[in-house]
């Protein structure tokens, strides 16, 4: 049967609740609520008032990881200096999930080369999760969406820095230097996301923005404008689904003058490998019907 993937072209906070009412699955427990909370500079990320009213729906806390690139976000004391800047911590309480180690491990056993992935060790104090996801394009990874949130969003500087590397190294001093070839980094991503998807053993609901389009990713301090319009909110209870779906949505713009420039980003890195390879893993499926609302 294929996943089912919620839709509508109205973007606004209470759309938001409303899709995620339309899933129709409660999350349990202690809700952790994974969002970019964006670098220092970037005009694009969506802002806590956007997403107030979805994360005070389910009592939820905003989670987030430091960084493996040199920026206001790879050591504790500057990204809860950036959190506090950009107002996370105004309305919502806030969990830097890596803030101290020891990491939290999770074993992949059916990864096709990533055995092992680092995310911060609070983790484990929730019972489930609420991926919110601001869908653009991205300079790594050709797109950005639920199953980067999975991967690199909830790895913690180490983790990030196996994912890069292909396992090479949990060393974000030097990782740079060690960069696996863009299909292997892409497979990590898919394998370090089922391993978040294993770990919560499905207490996950996912929204995907298609908002601010831009092929830069809110990790940028420079980052391009959107050169899309708008498109839409989804939500499913799967992520390569989700995922799937927003890609589809911007091959069907063809009268977007902006189409031509963000799929050039997303297939000159072969972004669709990591959906691909996470339903390969059996983290989801890429047959979806679009339910709009």
């Amino acid at each position: 049967m294929a996943a089912k993937v919620y839709f509508t072209r109205e973007i606004t906070p209470e759309k938001v609740v409303a899709l995620y009412e339309a899933v129709g699955k409660p999350l349990p427990g202690r809700v952790a609520v994974k969002l970019h909370s964006g670098e220092q500079g970037n005009q694009n990320f969506l802002k806590p008032d956007f997403w107030k009213p979805m994360i005070e729906r389910v009592n939820g806390t905003v989670v987030e990881c430091n960084t493996a690139y040199p920026g206001a976000r790879n050591t504790t004391q500057k990204h809860w200096e950036l959190i506090s800047l950009h107002g996370w911590d105004k309305d919502f309480t806030v969990d830097l999930l890596d803030a101290q180690k020891p990491d939290l491990e999770l074993v992949i056993p059916n990864g096709k080369i990533l055995k092992k992935n680092y995310v911060g060790k609070n983790l484990a104090n929730y019972d489930s999760m609420l991926v919110l996801a601001h869908f653009k394009g991205h300079p790594a990874g050709g797109y950005g969406g639920a199953l980067k949130q999975l991967s690199i969003g909830c790895a913690s500087s180490e983790g990030k820095s196996l994912i890069h590397s292909a396992g090479y190294t949990d060393d974000q001093s030097i990782v740079w230097e060690h960069m696996a070839p863009q299909d292997d980094f892409l497979q990590c991503m898919a394998d370090a996301a089922s391993s978040v998807i294993d770990y919560f053993r499905g207490e996950i609901v996912y929204i995907n923005v298609m908002k601010n389009l831009s092929v830069d990713c809110d990790c940028c301090e420079v980052a391009e404008d959107p050169c899309m319009r708008d498109i839409g909110i989804l939500a499913s209870t799967d992520p390569v689904a989700i995922d799937q779906a927003c890609l589809d949505l911007i091959y069907a713009a063809k009268d977007d003058p902006g189409q031509a420039h963000f799929l050039e980003r997303v297939e000159s890195l072969h972004g669709i490998h990591t959906v691909e390879a996470a339903a390969e893993l059996g983290a989801g499926q890429r047959e979806y019907e679009l339910v709009a609302l």
